[in-house]
């Protein structure tokens, strides 16, 4: 899977409680978590985030609690892929459970590039292309964690393998 997205710049150490306030927690609507997501260090990002977008972030992104509101509200954004230099470990299996595409990459993005920047993605071999030509390389996940993301977070993987009626 190819997305193309303009690119949101986010620093390190994007906690969760800097993803969506815990003033929000008392929905799990990802639409509703969307209109709070990142307001308080990107005031604009929730008025200005369009479908399709990419965050690029620093180290440790999504640390902090482990709510899953946190990959619910990028995702109910509109965001189609989070890349960072790293995850938390908590934040990493959220998005995957959720079904928020993430990917880990060691270059330096959030330096490299500037806000706004188009960047190409494909997941399943990792790798990242600016417009520009560059190229980086992320790591991608298994063919089974992607089919989990593919359909829509692991309750949607569990009920499609059980053959079960979508919610």
């Amino acid at each position: 899977m190819t997305i193309t997205g303009k690119v949101w710049i986010l620093q390190d150490d994007v906690d969760t409680d800097l993803i969506i306030p815990a003033r929000y927690l008392s929905s799990t609507k990802p639409e509703k978590l969307a209109a709070h997501c990142l307001e308080g260090i990107c005031p604009r990002f929730p008025l200005e985030v369009a479908p399709g977008d990419l965050i690029v972030a620093g180290k440790n992104f999504g640390c902090g609690s482990s709510r899953e509101h946190a990959p619910l509200a990028i995702k109910g954004a509109g965001i189609s892929c989070v890349i960072a230099r790293s995850f938390a470990r908590i934040f990493y299996r959220n998005a995957i459970n959720t079904g928020l595409p993430i990917l880990e990459c060691t270059a330096e993005l959030s330096q490299l590039l500037t806000p706004g920047e188009e960047l190409t993605v494909d997941l399943e071999q990792g790798l990242i292309e600016d417009r520009q030509g560059r190229r980086y390389q992320a790591m991608p996940f298994p063919p089974f964690m992607q089919q989990i993301i593919n359909d829509g977070g692991l309750i949607e993987h569990v009920r499609k393998r059980l053959d079960l009626p979508a919610r």
